[in-house]
Formats: structure tokens, C-alpha cells, sequence
């Protein structure tokens, strides 16, 4: 055991002084990352009460400012708002001239490149997406759980080793996206973060209606196991009813929801069918069984169709059609950024930046309990992108 002393991290010359625009639960928590790898953090922007605490919480002693001040103030400045924010945030910066030729400019969305950033770069700026694939809850947990969490990354070939750099001092892992993926790769993290949320919170209200006293403690080792082996085994660690192609079973469960949790059905009909798929691609499904099942799900999904109004479960299901309406109903979701609740799914819309149009949340989750909604933070509490309760992305 290495009994030297360590360095107090505020007594090493600081190499880069830092800015964050919008107060989320993300920037807060880079900041203070990048503040224990020696780089001083020196001035935040947020307008919101609750942006305000959590800068005071996570970044003390650093001053409140304008975004147009908080350029003015540091070398590599964090731009963490929300998805629909960010150009408009980008190209106001540099339009009023806030951005200087040298400066690192750095955004945290999940749906966006390097590209976002070309008015900064066209001002002499140097740009990094620097995308944490994690759910932030805008409290000091947020810095202990950025130790080996994956970055998506884009930023000109020149700069690469540069933004690399800059997610391992914050005790992160760089994982290279190109430009053009970089939202199927957010929608990847969407799909498996906040969707999951939403499943969990769905399993936590049935098993409470069917008498349960305690459903996470009943579900929580039986999703941590499933996690576990999805994440080993993929595929090969689908079971229930519709994996082993229990027609019956299916049926029965689609019948005590309609009667108990209606708003469920187009859900789990739309989960059924894509596990179905699934398994029988992977051989898990017997052909023979299979024929039943999606017969089943066919014939649920068209009564879903017509009594579901704007839910209905969509059109054509590959070569089986599933019945139903289009989906109508608007659902978006979010993504990690400055200040809504949900950040990801994700929450709500404000920045602090000038000429910086308000736009919806992104992708966000449950990471977090998550507060009352923050038009600053991208990630916000997601609810399901994933990511946080209250501050989720991912992002």
C-alpha cells in the first residue's frame, strides 16, 4: 500500500482555468472533475434557482456570470444545455464575439458532433463533444461516478488526443464516434437508458396493484440478474413466456392489463413483439411456437389499435401487421444537459445563453430521485433518457 502523501489537487499550478454555461446536473460535475485533475474552475452561468444551488453545491467559490462572462473568463469553457439549445447558443456566442481564437470549446449533448460547434470554430475556437454516457443526479455523487465512464467522442482528427486527454483526467473512458453517428449512438443510449426507466417505474405500479408490498425489493435482484446476463449474453439471455412462445400466457397478461393498467398494453405489446423477433432470429423461438404467439400479439395489437385512441400500436409490423394507428402521441425524449429535470429524457428546455432558443430536454433517466423540472439542465430528471432522475442523459 503506497502510504506516500498525495498532493492536495488546489497546491498543482492549474493548466486550464474553466467555464461552465448552464448549470445542470452535467456541467457542475465536469467542472468539478476537471477541478481535482488540477484545472481551476473560474466562473458558471444559471439562471434558475436550482442551477444556482447545484453550482454552489458542487463548485463553491466560483462566480455566477453571464455566458458571454464566463467565455471571457476561461480557456476551455463546457456548453451543458439542452440538445435543442445548443446551436442556437453556439452561433449567439459567436456572433457577439464572447468566443476567442484558442479557446476550447467543449458540449456534452449525445445527439450532436464537433459540427454544432463550426461558428465557434469559424471564430477561432477549438471543438470537442465530449458526450458522458451516464445519469447525473446534480449532487457530489455525479464526480465518483465519472471513474471509468464512457465518452462519446468527435472532434477534428487534429484535436482528438486533446479531447481524449481531457475525458481521462476527468476519470472517464474515450470511446470515438464519427460525426455522422453520432445520433444512432444517442439513440442507442436512449433506448436502453430511458426506456428502461420507464419499464422499471411500469413493473414497480403493477406489482404494488397486484398486492406487493415491497416490488423493489422483489425486482431488484431479479433485474440486476438481467442486466448482467444481457449484458454478457445478449440475446441468449432472453426468457418468459414469449421467448419460449407461452401464447396463453401472453394473452393472459395482455387481458389483466387492459382490465387493470390500460395505458400499459400498447407497451408491452410493442416489447412483445420485438422479444419475439428476437428470440426467433436467434433460434430461442420455436418456428412452431412462434406462429401462436404472433397471432396473439396481432390480434391484441389491432383491438389496441381501435380502442387506444392516439396510442394506437402503429401500422405494419414487418411482413405481420400489428394493427393499429400510427403512433400519434408526440413522446420525446431528452438527452443530458444544463438544467431540467429531466436532462438523457428528458427535461425541460431554458438556457442561460444568449440568443439561445429554449428547446425540450434530451435524453435522461433515472439516476437520481428527480426534482421539480429545471429549464437549464439537459439533463434534468430524465425520466426515462435514461438517465436520472434528475439529471440524466445520456446522455
Amino acid at each position: 500500500m503506497n502510504t506516500t502523501p498525495q498532493p492536495d489537487p488546489r497546491d498543482r499550478p492549474a493548466r486550464l482555468t474553466v467555464g461552465v454555461v448552464g448549470a445542470g446536473r452535467v456541467g457542475p460535475a465536469l467542472a468539478a472533475s476537471l477541478q481535482l485533475a488540477g484545472h481551476r474552475p473560474v466562473a458558471v452561468s444559471g439562471v434558475s434557482d436550482a442551477s444556482r444551488r447545484r453550482a454552489a453545491a458542487l463548485l463553491p467559490d466560483v462566480p455566477l456570470m453571464t455566458p458571454a462572462e464566463v467565455l471571457g473568463r476561461a480557456e476551455l469553457v463546457l456548453l451543458t444545455v439542452p440538445d435543442d439549445a445548443l446551436p442556437g447558443l453556439v452561433s449567439g456566442l459567436a456572433e457577439t464575439g464572447a468566443v476567442r481564437p484558442g479557446q476550447l470549446i467543449v458540449h456534452t449533448s449525445g445527439r450532436y458532433g464537433a459540427r454544432v460547434l463550426d461558428p465557434a470554430l469559424r471564430a477561432g475556437a477549438l471543438p470537442l463533444a465530449l458526450h458522458p454516457a451516464m445519469t447525473f443526479t446534480g449532487t457530489p455523487v455525479d464526480v465518483q461516478r465519472l471513474a471509468g465512464c464512457s465518452f462519446g467522442v468527435t472532434a477534428p482528427e487534429e484535436l482528438r488526443l486533446a479531447a481524449e486527454a481531457l475525458v481521462i483526467e476527468m476519470g472517464g473512458e474515450p470511446e470515438w464516434i464519427a460525426e455522422d453517428r453520432r445520433p444512432l449512438y444517442h439513440a442507442a443510449l436512449a433506448l436502453g437508458s430511458n426506456h428502461l426507466v420507464t419499464l422499471v417505474a411500469q413493473s414497480l405500479e403493477l406489482l404494488r396493484a397486484s398486492g406487493v408490498s415491497a416490488p423493489d425489493r422483489m425486482l431488484g435482484p431479479l433485474l440486476g440478474a438481467s442486466l448482467d446476463n444481457a449484458l454478457r449474453s445478449g440475446d441468449a439471455a432472453l426468457t418468459g413466456p414469449v421467448a419460449r412462445g407461452d401464447a396463453g400466457t401472453v394473452a393472459a397478461h395482455v387481458a389483466e392489463l387492459r382490465e387493470h393498467a390500460p395505458q400499459a398494453v400498447a407497451g408491452y405489446l410493442a416489447m412483445a413483439r420485438t422479444t419475439a423477433d428476437r428470440a426467433l432470429a436467434h433460434g430461442l423461438l420455436k418456428p412452431e411456437l412462434a406462429e401462436d404467439l404472433l397471432g396473439v400479439l396481432a390480434e391484441e395489437a389491432t383491438a389496441t389499435g381501435g380502442t387506444n385512441g392516439a396510442r394506437g400500436t402503429g401500422g405494419t409490423n414487418g411482413a405481420r401487421g400489428t394493427g393499429g394507428a400510427a403512433d400519434t402521441d408526440g413522446s420525446s425524449d431528452s438527452n443530458d444537459s444544463p438544467e431540467s429535470s429531466p436532462e438523457s429524457a428528458e427535461d425541460p428546455t431554458g438556457s442561460d445563453a444568449p440568443g439561445s432558443p429554449g428547446g425540450p430536454g434530451r435524453l435522461g433517466g433515472p439516476a437520481g430521485p428527480a426534482g421539480p423540472a429545471d429549464p437549464e439542465d439537459p439533463d434534468g430528471p430524465h425520466g426515462p433518457e435514461g438517465t436520472a432522475g434528475p439529471e440524466g442523459d445520456a446522455r
